[in-house]
């Protein structure tokens, strides 16, 4: 499948793995998705490989810098920024105007850049400059919702939290796993629904699943690996 950025983050280096679709009984409800994410889980059974080696700041605005903007071009930007500060200090040395000079390609610009500086502030503040580590914690940060924060908590520090995107929030509904109508619904549905021993990489499998088989208007069912697991009554067949 495709390995382009992920929220902005760049991706790991390329590795070989062979992607079975073992068959399975039809499943339903919390066992669909258990059923789902171990057949995502053998296809892919290092979502996270070369994630560890990122910084907890760093992944963090680039999480924040990712709204409404593409992943690659949140990853350059991210890169030109870091190039030139490595922590919430150096954030406020920066300022407010040349960080939003700088990120003005991702879009938003003046309101992220102000909220990079008050997060920086915040994280001095309140916890000595450092990321904290659950995504509770993170959604006191200005301009961090749950979505960036359970992301970061996720990648960063591997709470088992599953953030959900535009992705993640069709593939719920679509299979479904865990219908609901808005992003909380869905998140609380995910948290009951899938087993903890998932947690840790199903935003990952359940991202790229959206992203490269599941999409929005054209979903390849034809070479879908959970397709007999799913129960949308659109499905190619």
């Amino acid at each position: 499948m495709a390995r382009d950025t992920l929220h902005g983050i760049p991706p790991p280096p390329p590795r070989n793995s062979a992607r079975t679709a073992a068959a399975s009984p039809v499943a339903a409800g919390a066992g669909r998705a258990e059923a789902v994410l171990a057949r995502l889980a053998e296809a892919d059974p290092d979502p996270k490989a070369g994630f560890d080696r990122t910084d907890p700041f760093r992944l963090l605005v680039t999480v924040l810098l990712s709204a409404q903007s593409t992943g690659p071009t949140v990853s350059r930007i991210a890169e030109a920024l870091f190039a030139r500060v490595r922590d919430p200090a150096g954030m406020l040395d920066l300022g407010e105007a040349r960080i939003a000079e700088i990120i003005r390609p991702v879009g938003l610009g003046p309101s992220k850049a102000r909220n990079i500086v008050k997060l920086s502030a915040t994280l001095i503040s309140a916890f000595g400059g450092a990321v904290p580590r659950s995504s509770a914690e993170m959604r006191r940060l200005p301009g961090i919702g749950r979505k960036s924060a359970e992301v970061t908590a996720n990648f960063a520090f591997h709470e088992p939290v599953i953030a959900v995107d535009t992705h993640v929030f069709r593939v719920s509904n679509r299979i479904p796993l865990a219908p609901g109508a808005t992003v909380d619904a869905v998140a609380n549905g995910l948290a009951m629904a899938v087993p903890e021993r998932f947690k840790d990489g199903a935003h990952i499998w359940l991202f790229r699943h959206g992203r490269d088989t599941c999409t929005a208007r054209k979903p390849a069912c034809m070479r879908c690996p959970v397709a007999d697991l799913c129960a949308w009554p659109g499905k190619e067949v």
